[in-house]
């Protein structure tokens, strides 16, 4: 596949930003003066991400919760992933899908496909999230398309998270169904990124941080942006990353704009990184500090997060919950004997009707479709 290039200035934009960043530099008097106002500037929303902000984690909780009440109401939106294929042509040294870990790997084909696809649909979910390894050899678009031909047979909307391609495939994709693409960038970090990604068209950190642009030029819904915090230094990370969501907000007002707080995880086989650990308190410095930055944008809390903590940040600022995860292949029907290993360890095993029934119990309202297709 020829990796095709887009005419944007905001990869520039955002490694600028990031590069100048020094959360060190801010004050309490800067975080106090963030908190005052109705939408964050630029160096608000780094103020926020600093070390001194930790200090003032009530007053984020509070304005977020208040920020999350106005724009989303109740509401938690459900939806849960489906992995298809687990082989994987990259060597990121981080992922356990990656070429050189010698996993389980596994590939449906349709008939298995739709039989996971049933099954999940008895559950009550509308949305679903189409995920393969990054392997055009082994699930080129072709095959993702049919997938989810087959997933709009039972949910009203679908997602995929693939590899990147070029406008023309996302075109194809949305032919066949699709409503929104997610991307995790991983980190922003240029040089840490070459030392993660070894082989692969992954390896080409300017086409992977265009991809969401590129779907919304082939006609997309949504996009959906994420680093994996702890992979290198996750305030300049999270910053950019709420910063690139913002840029193409700005750019493609009409998209609607999404991010996810992914932690790392273990992995089959404990591949060992240089990871910067990232607390829980840290964590939800992050999300609140998106949502004051971000307050239109849905939040997703992964299953990567234990149950307590994605109960109660669903109460102040997440807005979207998956549920009913397995990262592995072909596990909700009755191949999950023969399925593929997972990708990475989950820490929240609940049910969907599990979740859903917690959702509940907070006086929250659990959300599994809000977007209805009209035919001509």
């Amino acid at each position: 596949m020829e990796l095709e290039n887009i005419n944007s200035d905001i990869m520039d934009r955002v490694i600028s930003e990031m590069n100048s960043y020094d959360y060190n530099s801010f004050t309490d008097e800067d975080i106090k003066e963030a908190l005052k106002k109705e939408y964050l500037s630029i160096k608000d929303f780094q103020a926020l991400l600093s070390p001194k902000a930790i200090n003032y984690l009530e007053e984020m909780a509070m304005k977020a919760k208040e920020y999350r009440e106005r724009y989303f109401g109740n509401s938690v939106y459900m939806f849960t992933p489906l992995y298809i294929s687990n082989y994987c042509d990259n060597y990121c040294v981080y992922c356990g899908f990656n070429s050189h870990n010698k996993i389980k790997r596994a590939r449906l084909d349709f008939e298995q496909i739709e039989v996971e696809l049933k099954e999940i649909a008895k559950t009550g979910l509308e949305e679903i999230l189409i995920l393969t390894g990054e392997s055009e050899r082994y699930s080129n678009v072709k095959y993702i398309g049919e997938a989810c031909k087959l997933a709009r047979k039972y949910f009203n909307n679908v997602g995929v998270e693939i590899y990147p391609v070029n406008i023309k495939d996302y075109e194809y994709l949305n032919s066949c169904g699709v409503d929104y693409v997610t991307i995790f960038q991983e980190t922003y970090n240029n040089e840490k990124y070459k030392k993660l990604h070894l082989e692969g068209h992954k390896k080409v950190f300017s086409y992977r941080f265009n991809s969401q642009e590129r779907a919304l030029m082939g006609g997309m819904r949504g996009v959906a942006f994420a680093a994996l915090l702890g992979l290198d230094d996750f305030r300049k990370d999270a910053f950019s990353t709420g910063y690139h969501a913002y840029l193409l907000q700005k750019k493609y007002p009409y998209a609607e704009i999404s991010i996810s707080c992914p932690r790392l995880r273990p992995v089959i086989n404990n591949l060992k990184i240089e990871e910067e650990i990232v607390t829980e308190k840290e964590l939800f410095q992050i999300i609140c500090a998106y949502r004051l930055f971000l307050p239109f944008a849905n939040i997703t809390i992964s299953t990567r997060e234990n149950p307590n903590f994605r109960d109660n940040i669903i109460k102040i600022a997440v807005t979207k919950i998956s549920a009913g995860v397995d990262t592995g292949i072909g596990a909700h029907s009755e191949y999950s004997n023969k399925k593929g290993d997972e990708q990475f360890e989950i820490a929240d095993k609940r049910t969907v009707s599990e979740i859903f029934e917690k959702i509940k119990s907070e006086d929250l309202q659990p959300v599994m479709n809000d977007y209805i297709y009209l035919k001509d």
